[in-house]
């Protein structure tokens, strides 16, 4: 397998303006995955395909959410738009609407000067290596969008029940036998894509919620707040007196919790206190 040259091990990411970050490279990058995904969907007898794009709260998200949609539409793809998202919200958003691909703008826990996007298949599942391959090739190749064939163009639409949707599925996921009625948590959102969802799903679920790193601008996704920066989360639940502490990334997908005492526990603690726990239950496997 040859190394690739866009895609890391997460995705495309970089310093926006400069490398592959760039609206023209980000139009290729749609139209090229556009195509490849129209191509599978008709070697399997079904018609256009969809595709649901969800991003974070950096500014440059605007301008990238743009040329991926046209990409995406002109080779003929639907493309439904989320609005800001976190990256798991996504990925159960691509499954549960039965759509043919997701893709996430976003940076992850770097700060508002980076962007990048990553890519999920029909399952919520990261993009096998040899399909990367392959759009980075067509990338390559591709200079100019064909927009010859105009009655094939997709068209777009708002995903106005993804967060709806979400939110339910997590509110589903918590433990019957479990309550967080009368708990205060302290939450942390990174001014990034779980702003709104995590209170929202918290609130509902009973807790009294304590927000911080909720005001996003554009320009302060990841600045002094969320997983990286958990000392001021630690200092608030402290003097919030609160049950728990938890922190995300700018995309949502990475989290860290800190106890009533201020203690961090990270992702490998937390594992292990899952696995823990489900060896107790005898549900290892």
């Amino acid at each position: 397998m040859s190394k690739k040259k866009y895609f890391g091990t997460d995705g495309i990411r970089g310093l926006v303006g400069a490398g592959p970050i760039t609206p023209d490279f980000f139009q290729r990058l749609g139209y090229v995955a556009g195509k490849i995904l129209h191509d599978r969907v008709a070697r399997l007898g079904s018609t256009i395909p969809k595709v649901i794009i969800g991003k974070d709260t950096r500014i440059s998200g605007y301008i990238f959410e743009s040329a991926l949609q046209t990409g995406f539409l002109a080779s003929g793809v639907d493309v439904f738009l989320t609005g800001p998202m976190p990256t798991p919200a996504i990925a159960f958003l691509t499954r549960k609407l039965e759509m043919q691909g997701g893709v996430v703008i976003s940076a992850s826990h770097n700060s508002y000067e980076y962007n990048g996007v990553k890519f999920f298949n029909h399952n919520g599942s990261k993009l096998p290596d040899e399909l990367e391959t392959k759009i980075e090739s067509g990338i390559d190749r591709t200079r100019v969008l064909d927009l010859s064939t105009s009655p094939r163009l997709g068209k777009s639409f708002r995903a106005n029940n993804g967060f709806c949707s979400y939110v339910e599925f997590c509110i589903n996921s918590f433990p019957n036998d479990l309550s967080l009625k009368g708990k205060r948590l302290v939450i942390d959102c990174a001014n990034g894509a779980t702003y709104r969802v995590a209170e929202t799903i918290f609130k509902k679920l009973g807790a009294e919620i304590v927000m911080i790193g909720s005001q996003p601008d554009g320009f302060n996704i990841n600045h002094e707040c969320g997983s990286l920066y958990v000392e001021k989360l630690s200092r608030r639940v402290v003097h919030e007196k609160a049950e728990l502490g938890l922190a995300f990334d700018g995309d949502g997908d990475r989290i860290i919790i800190v106890d009533s005492r201020g203690r961090v526990f990270d992702g490998d603690s937390l594992l292990y206190l899952i696995a823990m726990d489900r060896g107790r239950q005898e549900k290892l496997g």
